[in-house]
Protein backbone atom coordinates (compact mmCIF):
# COMPACT_ATOMS: atom_id res chain seq x y z
CA UNK A 1 0.00 0.00 0.00
CA UNK A 2 1.21 3.49 -0.86
CA UNK A 3 2.28 5.62 2.09
CA UNK A 4 2.22 9.35 1.46
CA UNK A 5 4.55 11.73 3.30
CA UNK A 6 2.68 14.62 4.91
CA UNK A 7 4.64 16.96 7.16
CA UNK A 8 3.12 17.80 10.53
CA UNK A 9 1.61 21.28 10.76
CA UNK A 10 4.55 22.58 12.78
CA UNK A 11 7.01 21.23 10.17
CA UNK A 12 5.50 23.21 7.28
CA UNK A 13 8.01 25.89 6.35
CA UNK A 14 7.50 29.20 4.63
CA UNK A 15 10.37 28.47 2.26
CA UNK A 16 8.83 25.11 1.31
CA UNK A 17 5.39 26.60 0.66
CA UNK A 18 6.78 29.46 -1.41
CA UNK A 19 9.07 27.18 -3.40
CA UNK A 20 6.21 24.79 -4.18
CA UNK A 21 3.93 27.61 -5.29
CA UNK A 22 6.64 29.27 -7.38
CA UNK A 23 5.86 26.85 -10.19
CA UNK A 24 2.88 28.12 -12.25
CA UNK A 25 1.50 24.61 -12.79
CA UNK A 26 1.51 23.81 -9.06
CA UNK A 27 -0.09 27.17 -8.33
CA UNK A 28 -2.88 26.33 -10.81
CA UNK A 29 -3.33 22.91 -9.21
CA UNK A 30 -3.78 24.47 -5.76
CA UNK A 31 -6.24 27.02 -7.16
CA UNK A 32 -8.24 24.25 -8.84
CA UNK A 33 -8.36 22.25 -5.61
CA UNK A 34 -9.51 25.28 -3.61
CA UNK A 35 -12.20 26.17 -6.16
CA UNK A 36 -13.57 22.64 -6.01
CA UNK A 37 -13.72 22.74 -2.22
CA UNK A 38 -13.67 18.94 -2.04
CA UNK A 39 -11.21 16.14 -2.65
CA UNK A 40 -10.17 15.80 -6.26
CA UNK A 41 -8.25 13.13 -8.07
CA UNK A 42 -4.89 14.06 -9.55
CA UNK A 43 -6.30 13.91 -13.07
CA UNK A 44 -9.32 16.07 -12.21
CA UNK A 45 -7.18 18.70 -10.47
CA UNK A 46 -4.73 18.96 -13.34
CA UNK A 47 -5.18 22.31 -15.10
CA UNK A 48 -3.91 20.83 -18.36
CA UNK A 49 -5.00 17.34 -19.45
CA UNK A 50 -1.95 16.95 -21.72
CA UNK A 51 0.52 16.80 -18.81
CA UNK A 52 2.36 13.45 -18.69
CA UNK A 53 1.41 11.39 -15.62
CA UNK A 54 4.99 11.37 -14.36
CA UNK A 55 5.16 15.18 -14.42
CA UNK A 56 1.79 15.47 -12.75
CA UNK A 57 2.82 12.98 -10.05
CA UNK A 58 5.93 15.04 -9.39
CA UNK A 59 3.90 18.24 -9.00
CA UNK A 60 1.60 16.56 -6.48
CA UNK A 61 4.58 15.11 -4.59
CA UNK A 62 6.16 18.57 -4.27
CA UNK A 63 2.87 20.08 -3.05
CA UNK A 64 2.38 17.21 -0.59
CA UNK A 65 5.93 17.37 0.81
CA UNK A 66 5.63 21.15 1.22
CA UNK A 67 2.51 20.56 3.33
CA UNK A 68 0.12 22.25 0.92
CA UNK A 69 -2.04 19.23 0.12
CA UNK A 70 -3.11 15.97 1.75
CA UNK A 71 -3.39 12.92 -0.49
CA UNK A 72 -5.37 9.81 0.33
CA UNK A 73 -5.94 6.71 -1.72
CA UNK A 74 -9.47 5.59 -2.58
CA UNK A 75 -9.39 2.45 -4.66
CA UNK A 76 -6.96 3.18 -7.48
CA UNK A 77 -7.50 6.91 -7.26
CA UNK A 78 -5.38 9.41 -5.34
CA UNK A 79 -7.61 12.06 -3.76
CA UNK A 80 -6.19 15.48 -2.90
CA UNK A 81 -7.30 18.35 -0.72
CA UNK A 82 -5.55 21.61 0.20
CA UNK A 83 -4.44 21.74 3.84
CA UNK A 84 -5.87 25.24 4.09
CA UNK A 85 -6.41 25.18 7.87
CA UNK A 86 -2.83 24.01 8.48
CA UNK A 87 -1.35 26.65 6.16
CA UNK A 88 -3.49 29.40 7.71
CA UNK A 89 -2.52 28.27 11.21
CA UNK A 90 1.18 28.50 10.33
CA UNK A 91 1.05 31.56 8.05
CA UNK A 92 -2.24 33.46 8.48
CA UNK A 93 -3.51 34.93 5.21
CA UNK A 94 -0.52 33.77 3.15
CA UNK A 95 -2.33 31.38 0.83
CA UNK A 96 -5.16 33.84 0.21
CA UNK A 97 -2.70 36.65 -0.55
CA UNK A 98 -0.65 34.53 -2.94
CA UNK A 99 -3.72 33.34 -4.83
CA UNK A 100 -5.19 36.84 -4.95
CA UNK A 101 -2.07 38.30 -6.54
CA UNK A 102 -1.26 35.30 -8.74
CA UNK A 103 -3.59 36.51 -11.48
CA UNK A 104 -2.12 40.01 -11.65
Amino acid sequence: MVQFVHPAREDISLAGVLAALADPMRLRIVKALLQEGDCMSCAAAAPCPDIPKSTLSNHFRVLREAGLIRTTKKGVEHRNVVREADINARFPGLLKAILKHADE
